[in-house]
């Protein structure tokens, strides 16, 4: 396995922490949670979607990725820019982006509450009308995750997902659409950011790079774009030869 760096730009010598963060997550902070087939991790599905490839995969390790995700399974992966089996379906390829904290106005915030287990099915129900990425039952695990209510209803949430050494992301970021330019938003990434930079941590954010909305609230509020990354889900034949 590669030996990454962790810091903002990398030395040139050894990959970057960023360069694939699924990897380094799972062979590092949340390596509790990797189920493991060779040299291809992954998040168990009810947690992440993410799979982890190795920075070059070979004949062994798609064939390992087939016997973990089954004939006709679905996965997805980040950052990776190479070629697949030639019989496997691509389900979906986006551009994305990759943002870095730079001088975020991280601050905690007093009407943030942490969310837990009890508020899953209202966190599961926001993000399906919000759309802001992947978010499953378990997916509160990875972090912590803040949401603000209104009239005791989720309102808005934000949290912490990939966990790269020295690096943690802030991802399922929404806002309930009746409560939308309130800022609720900018709130909790600056609540999230807080509680990550007090670990000695730096905040980091990945979008699709279609959401320019999304970008340039990211970049307004003080992450700096870093670079481009790929998002692609593809699924295994059900006649494996």
């Amino acid at each position: 396995m590669a030996e990454y760096v962790s810091d903002i730009e990398g030395t040139g010598t050894a990959p970057h922490v960023l360069d694939n963060p699924t990897l380094a997550s799972l062979t590092g902070p949340h390596a509790h949670f990797a189920e493991k087939r060779g040299r291809v991790l992954r998040y168990p599905v009810e947690v992440s979607p993410w799979l982890a490839l190795p920075d070059e995969p070979d004949a062994v390790d798609w064939t390992d990725l087939a016997a973990m995700a089954g004939p006709g399974g679905e996965f997805a992966v980040a950052a990776y820019e190479g070629r697949f089996p030639a019989d496997w379906e691509i389900t979906f390829d986006l551009e994305g982006v990759l943002l870095v904290d730079d001088g975020v106005a991280a601050a905690p915030d007093e009407e943030a509450v942490r969310l837990g287990p009890a508020d899953v099915p209202e966190a599961l129900d926001l993000v399906e009308r919000t759309r802001p990425g992947p978010f499953l039952p378990r997916t509160i695990e990875l972090g912590t995750y803040l949401g603000i209510r209104r009239g005791g209803a989720l309102a808005a949430m934000a949290g912490e997902r990939l966990h790269p050494p020295g690096w943690t992301e802030i991802s399922a970021v929404c806002t309930d659409p009746a409560f939308r330019g309130e800022g609720l938003a900018t709130r909790l990434v600056h609540a999230v950011a807080h509680g990550i930079r007090e670990r000695g941590e730096i905040p980091f954010l990945q979008a699709a790079a279609a959401n320019t909305g999304a970008v340039r609230l990211y970049e307004s509020l003080g992450f700096r774009l870093r670079g481009t990354t790929r998002f692609t889900g593809a699924r295994i034949p059900v006649d494996l030869p």
